[in-house]
């Protein structure tokens, strides 16, 4: 079943891959005629409201170097990665109903709590490969269109992030796929979903009481200038996003057992 999953994500794994390091590629092509009028770069960037500037994830203090710089165009890259995380969460339970396979799956000589691991480890599988992939491939765009040397820890920690949202996305979807009892279309889901705690984690972490708030969004646990300041994270908001998975997947362990499997007519 494993390599089974493996192969039939294969196809919509190397797509998403790609688009992740092609979005990269371009954002930082950008960079090196951005560092050539740095000046006046940052200028522009002062006019904007804190609030957009905090939404940006644009910190004047380092916008003008390599990291500053990635850390602005980094949560496009999130968005885009937990699109995909959830669209792989929603689905990978959810499909056999929708392609009508659910009775020779179910009926073969294997525990339900099998199933799921099977498809479980084929998919964070496929999330590391996309991260391993993404990440060669940004060291070797950043280390093309740097204007000087950069930290390659706080690189590597930056990007880091894209592989915590993804799991977090990813278990978040798995749950939701558990509670439909029949789900004919991912994406509206999966864009909903994505869309929905993007847009809150940008317009209210902004706010007096955003430390609290942001626990609300997962694209707001991880603030990227905090980690080029203080090169760590914040553990608070590392132990929310694996409480988040932990509860997840074991409620979609608890609820899948359980369940009627219905067929789509």
């Amino acid at each position: 079943m494993y390599l089974f999953e493996l192969k039939s994500m294969r196809k919509s794994t190397i797509i998403w891959t790609c688009a992740l390091v092609a979005l990269a590629a371009l954002y930082l092509s950008i960079f090196p005629s951005m560092a050539n009028s740095a000046a006046d770069f940052k200028k522009l960037l002062s006019g904007y409201p804190a609030q957009v500037r905090a939404i940006l994830n644009i910190n004047l203090d380092y916008i003008t170097s390599i990291l500053g710089f990635y850390s602005m165009i980094f949560s496009f890259i999130m968005l885009c990665g937990a699109i995909q995380a959830m669209n792989l969460g929603v689905s990978i339970l959810s499909k056999e109903t929708r392609e009508r396979t659910a009775d020779f799956l179910l009926v073969k000589p294997v525990s339900r709590a099998a199933i799921i691991t099977a498809k479980l480890m084929a998919a964070f599988t496929t999330i590391l490969a996309t991260n391993i992939v993404f990440f060669a491939a940004a060291d070797i765009l950043a280390n093309t269109f740097k204007a000087a040397d950069f930290d390659q820890k706080l690189f590597f920690m930056i990007n880091l992030t894209l592989l915590f949202i993804q799991l977090i996305f990813f278990a978040i979807g798995m749950v939701i796929s558990v509670f439909f009892k029949k789900i004919r279309s991912v994406l509206p889901i999966s864009l909903g979903v994505v869309f929905g705690l993007y847009i809150v984690g940008a317009l209210f972490a902004t706010g007096k009481n955003n430390e609290v708030v942001r626990y609300i969004s997962p694209f707001k646990y991880f603030d990227l200038t905090y980690i080029i300041k203080n090169a760590s994270y914040e553990a608070s908001y590392l132990i929310a996003g694996a409480v988040i998975m932990a509860v997840s997947v074991a409620a979609s362990y608890v609820v899948y057992i359980k369940k009627d499997i219905y067929a789509v007519n």
